[in-house]
């Protein structure tokens, strides 16, 4: 049982995605106008023609999606984890409107009619709900069908940025519900898009980013002992030539916190004041002093 617990956890964890991408759409998205781009917001614009529920269409419009993924995203592991998260996030979405939340007493419809004609808000906020759904269910090794797979594949095979591939994947469909909803509310559609999607990638990558810094420096002994006694970081010495010099001078190479990049620039700057430092931005460090390194 204990091997089966990952991916347990994977499974809920994708559940819980699904109903909070489901309540972006309910509370913010939809009230607004505003086409959250991908498969759900086509759904949006297939509704306000024709009423079909927004739910199915979801499920209906991921079919060839998720065949695509199946082929370029892992196989079955992909297959049972997108299958999930549609089908629960195209429940969610039909089935909330029937629940106690959305009764005309509710907690949602208090919210709905508390945000009405406010469109910044409703971006805003949706951005940020729908953004950590996705983010969650990135984390379970899935996706959420829709614009996710294609935005999965041009990150993984492409190398581009979460927040890049859904702007490029959901322009298309942000245009189109510009003629129906009206351009400024497309406007708004695409800022919530792209501070949804860096919202995913800090939910993804965790609140974890820290500062690298590489010092060439002729004290290195020196910045390495304060740095370990002060600071209590781990320093790791590198080998480095001069290419103008061809002279060796070792080089120093540490990981810190952002609050940690003052203390450690005031050091290099009394052991060396002609010390050369360059601080560098990770998204996250893991290992001992950090977070535990784990999947």
């Amino acid at each position: 049982m204990k091997k089966y617990w990952p991916t347990i956890l994977d499974y809920l964890l994708i559940v819980v995605a699904a109903l909070i991408q489901a309540l972006s759409l309910r509370l913010f998205f939809i009230p607004a106008n505003l086409a959250s781009g991908g498969v759900s917001g086509i759904s949006q614009l297939i509704n306000h023609f024709t009423g079909w529920p927004i739910g199915l269409m979801i499920l209906l419009g991921n079919i060839p999606l998720f065949v695509l993924g199946w082929r370029f995203l892992g196989g079955a592991r992909f297959a049972v984890r997108t299958a999930l998260a549609v089908f629960i996030l195209s429940a969610f979405t039909d089935l909330l409107v029937q629940s106690s939340l959305f009764a005309p007493n509710g907690a949602g419809t208090r919210l709905i009619n508390d945000l009405q004609g406010d469109i910044f808000l409703n971006a805003l906020y949706g951005a940020i709900v729908s953004g950590v759904g996705y983010g969650l269910v990135y984390r379970a090794r899935g996706t959420s069908g829709g614009s996710d797979i294609l935005a999965r594949i041009l990150s993984h095979y492409r190398g581009v940025p979460m927040s890049t591939s859904y702007l490029v994947v959901d322009t298309a469909v942000i245009l189109g519900a510009g003629f129906v909803f009206g351009w400024k509310a497309a406007l708004y559609a695409m800022i919530a898009l792209y501070v949804s999607g860096l919202v995913a990638e800090s939910t993804l990558e965790g609140g974890g980013t820290v500062r690298t810094a590489i010092i060439v420096t002729s004290e290195p002994a020196a910045i390495f002992a304060r740095v370990l006694e002060e600071m209590e970081r781990g320093v790791t010495i590198l080998e480095g030539t001069g290419a103008y010099t061809g002279a060796g001078r070792p080089v120093l190479y540490c990981v810190v916190s952002r609050a940690e990049v003052a203390t450690l620039k005031a050091i290099v700057q009394e052991v060396d004041p002609r010390a050369f430092m360059v601080i560098g931005v990770a998204h996250e460090a893991l290992g001992e002093g950090f977070r535990p390194l784990k999947t």
